[in-house]
């Protein structure tokens, strides 16, 4: 399957995976800034953007597996939501990605006896409940949680909402995938296995994916570390440009 990639900038390559029922139109903002100092390989993930749906649907590791076939081997990967998740499982699957940088990132989504910092499961399946009747309503909600009690909650959804959709609704196949995957996936008994440096950019103020989500992951990796923008939501690439970009260049250069 071949993806949608938009490439600009010039340095080094830097791969930017976009978020459950968005495209790679939400990194507009961040991408101006950061292509004077990186070559950027901006991927629409399978079914959502100008990217076609996978002949099998969509999958976690389906998806790593695209991305990796689309961008330049040595790149470092930055991932945000699902597309941490993508990101993880395609180092995991050996994709030749010398760093990560995961920015509301989580090995697990949902809520479990042993790990509290996740969403109750309840919420998920009501949201999947949710996509055969009305998909856009349902996605909007989910935008709407993903800066919910943040600083500049309102402005930060605008922001969201005007960078979604741009090239399209995503394929309902797609949505549906990747909301199982949001759901299902659990990759805690994996995380030793990820040896190339990893950093963990969380919001503070993050509802969906708790800082402590985010911080357990960093510990739990050989090399990790986690860095909390204050008063940041699950969005701060869009609420907290300054801070995420410096946070950011010092992963990379780091």
């Amino acid at each position: 399957m071949s993806l949608f990639v938009e490439t600009r900038g010039v340095g080094p390559d830097l791969v930017l995976i976009h978020g459950w029922g968005l495209d790679g139109a939400v990194w507009g903002p961040l991408a101006e800034r950061l292509a004077v100092r990186r070559r950027l390989w901006i991927v629409d993930l399978p079914g959502h953007g100008r990217s076609p749906p996978g002949a099998g649907g969509f999958t976690l590791e389906g998806a790593a597996r695209a991305v990796a076939q689309a961008v330049p081997v040595g790149a470092a990967w930055l991932g945000w939501s699902l597309g941490a998740l993508v990101a993880m499982a395609a180092a995991l699957a050996g994709a030749a990605v010398p760093g990560l940088v995961l920015v509301g990132a989580t090995p697990r989504f949902t809520r479990a006896p042993d790990w509290p910092h996740g969403v109750e499961p309840a919420v998920l399946e009501a949201f999947a409940a949710d996509l055969a009747h009305d998909p856009e309503a349902t996605l909007q909600r989910f935008l709407a949680l993903q800066t919910r009690g943040a600083e500049g909650a309102r402005a930060t959804l605008r922001a969201l909402r005007a960078g979604s959709l741009r090239r399209g609704a995503p394929h309902p196949q797609a949505l549906r995938g990747g909301l199982e995957v949001l759901r299902t996936c659990d990759l805690r008994t994996r995380l030793a296995e990820l040896v190339v440096p990893v950093t963990a950019i969380a919001g503070e103020r993050d509802t969906l994916v708790p800082v402590a989500a985010s911080a357990a992951l960093a510990a739990a990796v050989p090399h990790g570390r986690c860095t909390v923008i204050p008063g940041a939501g699950h969005v701060p690439f869009l609420s907290h440009p300054e801070s995420f970009v410096r946070a950011l260049e010092d992963s990379l250069d780091g």
